[in-house]
């Protein structure tokens, strides 16, 4: 099951974070400070699978944007690892080029992927209809 989904700059900053358990607010601040200095710090060499804690990291690099999922025992890395790069691929199949200013639509797409921590739909067409549908809406 995934517990979290995390979108982190190189700099550090979360820019989007998705909890499937209850976590409280401060915890969850030093979780992914500790989180991200996990993975900044590793090289590009070294693998994308971390054990932290109780539970593992998966994560993926992208330019200057680290996807980060944190999973329990259970849950299959390899299925997360290219569930991340669905995600991405699905980003970047919707939006041109800026996705920070339509975090609104990014958390859309990713409620159509991972519902309660489980891997719900990879389809991409399938994942970007209800947004199609709501730019229509929008249009009209």
């Amino acid at each position: 099951m995934i517990k979290f989904f995390l979108m982190v700059n190189k700099q550090g900053q979360t820019r989007l974070s998705r909890y499937y358990e209850h976590v409280e607010i401060n915890k969850r601040t030093v979780l992914e400070a500790e989180v991200i200095k996990n993975c900044l710090s590793r090289s590009k060499d070294q693998c994308s699978f971390i054990e932290y804690k109780d539970f593992k990291l998966v994560y993926r690099q992208y330019a200057a944007l680290f996807v980060v999922v944190g999973i329990n025992e259970t849950e299959n890395e390899m299925a997360v690892y290219e569930l991340i790069h669905n995600f991405v691929e699905v980003l970047d199949k919707y939006f041109s080029r800026v996705i920070m200013f339509n975090l609104d639509r990014v958390h859309i797409i990713l409620d159509e992927m991972v519902l309660n921590g489980c891997i719900v739909e990879t389809n991409r067409n399938r994942i970007l209809a209800p947004l199609l549908v709501l730019d229509k809406v929008a249009e009209s």
